[in-house]
């Protein structure tokens, strides 16, 4: 079976090369727009990987991979975190709590992928 990778991420034209980029690899991708949706996604249809964009309306990233790394029930789902700013503290913040991946914007196609197959089961 393929692996599962959501996508929380609330711009259209990187949802849509991201998806494209992971299906052409072979995972079976989903994506939602905002953090409440992808605490939602988790809690009904748990994917295999999440993709996480720092910068999300809601409940931005760091809030969602909180609430992930706190519930023994989501804590072993990897989470790759996107971050346009590519800021040391914002790297800082998300390995303190439990990241278990980090992409900077822009980033290669090559890099995602590359980084999904290191992580996904």
């Amino acid at each position: 079976m393929n692996a599962r990778v959501l996508i929380a991420e609330d711009e259209p034209h990187i949802v849509e090369s991201l998806s494209f980029v992971l299906s052409r690899s072979g995972y079976a991708v989903s994506s939602v727009l905002d953090g409440e949706a992808a605490m939602h996604r988790l809690r009904t249809d748990p994917p295999d990987l999440v993709i996480l964009d720092v910068m999300l309306p809601r409940l931005n990233g760091f809030e969602v991979l909180k609430q992930i790394k706190s519930d023994p029930s989501l804590r072993s789902i990897p989470v790759i975190v996107l971050t346009a700013k590519g800021q040391a503290h914002d790297r800082r913040m998300a390995e303190e709590i439990g990241v278990d991946g980090f992409m900077t914007k822009p980033f290669s196609n090559r890099e995602i992928v590359d980084e999904v197959r290191r992580l996904a089961p």
